[in-house]
């Protein structure tokens, strides 16, 4: 049973731990859908593509990814998903560093107007 989960215009994602040490999620991508281009300040993150494809870009570089792809994301990095299939990604993200909440989110782009 996810720690909390939330609806996001993209999609949605669940909460799977939340500890001083890390944060883990279950993020899902909706079709045709894409986060903003964002970076953090106190965190990284890695991702694992757990179903679907998705198309990562990191600091200007767009990277394909398919199921059991990893990938890093580092500190301050700009970096965004997207999902350019029919069907639902499914990412499950391990973030690491001194502050895990929403509001360390520096929106560079974004499709629902949240920059």
């Amino acid at each position: 049973m996810p720690l909390e989960s939330e609806q996001r215009p993209w999609g949605s994602f669940d909460v799977l731990l939340d500890s001083n040490e890390c944060k883990v999620k279950r993020i899902t991508v909706n079709p045709q859908q894409q986060l903003s281009y964002q970076y953090h300040k106190k965190r990284e993150e890695y991702w694992t593509i757990i179903k679907g494809q998705a198309l990562v870009t990191l600091d200007d570089k767009h990277i394909p990814l398919t199921e059991g792809d990893q990938i890093h994301i580092p500190l301050k990095a700009k970096h965004r998903v997207q999902n350019q299939n029919d069907t639902p990604l499914i990412i499950i993200e391990i973030q690491r560093g001194t502050y895990f909440g929403e509001d360390d989110i520096i929106r560079l782009e974004d499709d629902y107007n949240r920059v």
